[in-house]
């Protein structure tokens, strides 16, 4: 089509998915769901496990990786609950990191069945905050 020398050209659309309320919020907790997952591995693991983005396989892997026998999970809860139980916060690590380290430390507790109530970690955070 000719008008007056310029040729009319259609401009080309970018065409986005629509995203309903509801597959934002199954996006929003398979992130949560893999998050808290990586929270839980020791930081020695984090790159073996860090390319799974899919929360039920990341759960598969670290089943598989960590599951073990009952002497071993025994061994690492009384390792862990050792750590637990010598926690302290180093004066220069910001209260963030402190933090981040003893919910770690208690979720790794938590999978191996060794429950600490809110109460218990929140009392070990203040304790480790306060100068010797």
């Amino acid at each position: 089509m000719h008008t007056g020398g310029c040729i009319k050209v259609p401009l080309a659309q970018t065409v986005l998915p629509i995203t309903s309320a509801k597959n934002k919020a199954q996006r929003r907790s398979e992130v949560k769901a893999r998050s808290t997952l990586m929270m839980g591995i020791p930081n020695e693991h984090q790159l073996k496990f860090n390319s799974i983005k899919d929360a039920k396989l990341l759960l598969e892997a670290v089943e598989k990786r960590f599951g073990g026998n009952a002497a071993t999970k025994k061994t690492q809860r009384n390792l862990l609950k050792q750590q637990y139980e010598n926690f302290t916060a180093p004066s220069s690590e910001m209260l963030d990191q402190t933090f981040d380290r003893l919910q770690k430390l208690a979720s790794q507790l938590d999978i191996l069945d060794e429950k600490l109530s809110q109460e218990d970690v929140n009392q070990k955070l203040l304790r480790s905050l306060s100068p010797k």
